[in-house]
Order: C-alpha cells, then sequence, then structure tokens
C-alpha cells in the first residue's frame, strides 16, 4: 500500500496539467466553434486569410462591390484603340495609331496602324470629315489579308433601283483592343 501512495501526483502537478490540457483544448475548441456568426464585420482584414484561399464560391452573390475597392489602389487602365478619318480620295484627315491610309479602288480602302489589329474589333462608317454632316451610305470592314497591322474598308451607295454601288466615300474607322 505504501507504494501506491508514492505514485500519486503531488497538487502541483495536478493543477499543472489540468492548465495544460486548458491551455491545449481551448485551440481546438475555438477551432470547431469559431463560425461566420462569430465573426464581427469589419474585424477581418486581407492578412487574416491564406493566399488564393477566397474565391468566387467562397463568396456571397453581389458581397464585394465596386464600393469596397480603393480607386488610389488601381494602376492605369490601358484601353487600347485606333482611330482614322479619311477623306473620298483615301488621303488621312486625322487619327490615331495610323501609319498610312490609301483608296486601292473605287469604294475600297486599306488603313494600315502601328499594331497588330487582328483580334480587334473594327466599325467603320461613311461620314464626313468636317463639321458639313453625315453622309450617305455604308462602310463595310474586314482584316486586311496582306497586313496583319490592316484593316479593309469597303464603301457603298445605292442606286435607284436600292442596288450597292462601290463609291468613294469619305469614311470614320474606330479599331478597338
Amino acid at each position: 500500500m505504501a507504494r501506491l501512495s508514492k505514485l500519486r501526483p503531488s497538487p502541483a502537478m495536478v493543477v499543472a496539467l489540468i492548465a495544460l490540457f486548458v491551455a491545449l483544448g481551448s485551440g481546438a475548441y475555438a477551432a470547431i466553434v469559431v463560425t461566420g456568426k462569430n465573426v464581427r464585420n469589419g474585424s477581418l482584414t486581407g492578412v487574416d486569410f491564406k493566399q488564393r484561399s477566397l474565391h468566387g464560391s467562397k463568396l456571397r452573390a453581389d458581397s464585394i462591390g465596386g464600393g469596397s475597392i480603393k480607386e488610389s489602389t488601381l494602376g492605369p487602365v490601358t484601353a487600347l484603340s485606333h482611330a482614322a478619318v479619311v477623306n473620298a480620295g483615301g488621303q488621312l484627315v486625322r487619327g490615331r495609331g495610323v501609319l498610312s491610309t490609301a483608296r486601292t479602288a473605287q469604294g475600297r480602302y486599306q488603313v494600315i496602324f502601328d499594331r497588330d489589329v487582328r483580334g480587334c474589333v473594327y466599325v467603320a462608317s461613311v461620314g464626313d470629315p468636317t463639321a458639313a454632316g453625315p453622309g450617305t451610305g455604308t462602310a463595310s470592314v474586314a482584316s486586311l489579308a496582306t497586313n496583319i497591322n490592316g484593316v479593309d474598308v469597303r464603301t457603298v451607295s445605292y442606286n435607284a433601283g436600292g442596288n450597292p454601288v462601290n463609291e468613294n466615300r469619305p469614311f470614320h474607322l474606330l479599331v478597338s483592343c
């Protein structure tokens, strides 16, 4: 019986073991019990999350919007657009990013830009290069087959029978990439 009494821990050892179990167990308890309901608005910041741990499927719809973005932290937006205003003779009146323009046939023009425009959107309309007013007819556009920097523009008007006729017309061309 005397031997069993020597195996009993001292009161200080009991207190130390209880403190150890409470300290080790409270972290696990907190990990299980803490939920979104326990988090106050604004109490979590970006440093509280592991990188790439949050993505669209973990966020409520419309929970992040433009109001939460600090515009001062955004870099410059580089929307790339080129433009040309060309007269009926094929000469450039004004433009941006244009290297050359030429009339290649009756009602056909080519506009060469300073970069590859194959992946861009082209929009053209017949229009006077001055303030004289809008032109008549239509313009159609396509990539220039012989040059990756070029756009082929065709201008037409319509005769009395309503048939299209290739005709030299001034036009405005916008290329947006």
